[in-house]
């Protein structure tokens, strides 16, 4: 569904535009008055997924919608379908799901409201760039959400105000910034190339060659330091180590996976043919879930074996470049499916790893794998939800992960590509082996009984509930897939 750019906006477009604005609003809201409980958190923000669970049934009868406005003499367009709203819909549940954890642990760290007030207006300010990208059909407007991400982003990481924290953010906002210079190079190009901007008029306009893959190598470049993919990883882990625990939930889950969807999106239109680079793509992915993997089996601490763990997931998304390059239209339909649900279930798990993970520190004190034990005894909700998130990233049944790596199975050996049948059981083993190490840890039974910090009984829920929406999401999967079924790719 589309309309001319004068004509009156729909009442879909009106009500996107309401969830997209919301947040920001209700961030400066919260600065002013922040919630001192969950529950309000819960019954301000619950009406944002419900309504984009009416913009899903609205796209799922009538088809995508689309539109453009103008801005000081640019023609900015933005476009919802069903993967957009799928993402949307996914985003708001975690955001929604942070903010309330964020009101428990601002108690239970003790954390002054002072220092804490301005989590809430960067949160907003995260929540509409993520927006704003999954909805957005030119480079323009992609280029401000990306920045308004990644600032938002730095600001929550520097929040904790310690010298580990601010080391971290600024080695973060120095990768971000070259990441941004190469977008913006690849940018200079394709406009100077194309005349066009806008994501349609690129896919019609451009044409292969050596402007068009120069372009669109630097622009991969720059998103590839902006998702952490290997050998571009090396700011993630240092940020994860000192950030508050809902801001790394937040950023495991869904920031680092923007990036992944812009560079899906400008593949699909720019280069979808280029199979020699999406092989060295799916090449990354691989050393990214083995080195993320056997790095998470090393690490020492709880916080580090979670960050390690993201770098390792990050790598299952980059097989679909070779699965969908050069293939049979039945191995890209399998491909295409199993990435957005690999991605989805991946947020609802690592969000909820984070979190868990968050209350074992929070609760015993200590942050290294070996002062856990007796954590079985003493913190069971919390380290049941560390497992029950690991069964959707191990890709156990009846998680989303073990769908999604089904398919991506599947395809690898539809399409006779081997190697990525391989990652895929080398990877499970890995995350079967650093997982079951944090519990070998904590079910030491010797270990003396000492005094855990009683946390607030949210913090425990909302994380269970993330983990237990992971294994519904696999339960559930044929909704979103049949989306995406008719949907098709760009």
């Amino acid at each position: 569904m589309s309309a001319p750019l004068d004509a009156p906006p729909s009442v879909e477009a009106v009500v996107l535009w309401l969830a997209l604005l919301a947040p920001p609003l209700l961030g400066l809201a919260a600065w002013r008055l922040p919630p001192r409980r969950m529950l309000p958190v819960l019954l301000v923000g619950t009406p944002l997924p419900l309504a984009t669970l009416w913009l899903l049934h609205r796209v799922s009868v009538g088809g995508g919608l689309e539109g453009a406005w103008s801005l000081a003499g640019l023609r900015l367009h933005w476009h919802l379908d069903g993967l957009a709203g799928l993402l949307l819909l996914l985003t708001q549940l975690l955001l929604l799901a942070s903010a309330a954890y964020a009101v428990g642990h601002r108690r239970a760290a003790a954390v002054p409201e002072r220092t804490f007030a301005l989590f809430w207006p960067l949160l907003g300010g995260l929540a509409a760039a993520l927006g704003l990208i999954w909805v957005a059909a030119d480079l323009l407007t992609l280029y401000a959400a990306l920045e308004l991400m990644g600032l938002t982003a730095v600001g929550m990481m520097l929040l904790p105000g310690t010298g580990e924290a601010l080391l971290a953010g600024m080695r973060y906002l120095l990768y971000a910034l070259v990441g941004s210079l190469a977008w913006l190079l690849g940018v200079a190009l394709l406009l100077g190339a194309t005349g066009r901007l806008d994501l349609a008029g690129l896919a019609a306009a451009s044409e292969p060659g050596a402007v068009t893959g120069i372009a669109m190598a630097l622009l991969a470049a720059g998103l590839l330091l902006k998702a952490a993919i290997f050998p571009l990883h090396g700011w993630l882990v240092p940020v994860h180590a000192s950030a508050w625990t809902p801001v790394s939930a937040l950023h495991g889950a869904l920031v680092v996976k923007a990036s992944f969807f812009i560079l899906m999106q400008l593949w699909q239109r720019l280069v979808p043919e280029a199979v020699a680079a999406a092989w060295l793509l799916g090449l990354l992915g691989s050393l990214a879930v083995l080195w993320g993997g056997l790095q998470a089996c090393r690490a020492s601490a709880l916080k580090q074996v979670v960050a390690w763990s993201t770098v390792g997931q990050l790598g299952y998304l980059m097989l679909a470049f070779p699965l969908l390059a050069g293939t049979s239209a039945a191995v890209a339909t399998l491909a295409w499916q199993a990435t957005w649900l690999q991605l989805a279930g991946h947020a609802l798990a690592k969000a909820a790893m984070f979190m868990a993970a968050g209350n074992l520190v929070l609760a015993d004190g200590v942050s290294r794998l070996t002062d856990l034990a007796g954590a079985c005894r003493q913190l069971p909700l919390a380290l049941m939800t560390f497992g029950i998130a690991a069964v959707t990233l191990m890709g156990l049944p009846p998680s989303a992960g073990f769908t999604a790596k089904w398919l991506l199975l599947q395809a690898a050996i539809l399409a006779g590509q081997w190697p990525w049948v391989v990652v895929l059981v080398v990877g499970t083993l890995l995350t079967a082996t650093y997982v079951f190490r944090v519990f070998r840890c904590a079910f030491v039974e010797a270990s003396p009984r000492h005094e855990v910090r009683p946390l607030p009984a949210g913090m425990d829920l909302v994380a269970l509930l993330l983990a237990l929406a992971a294994l519904g999401l696999g339960l559930g999967a044929e909704w979103p897939l049949a989306l995406l079924r008719e949907e098709g790719m760009p």
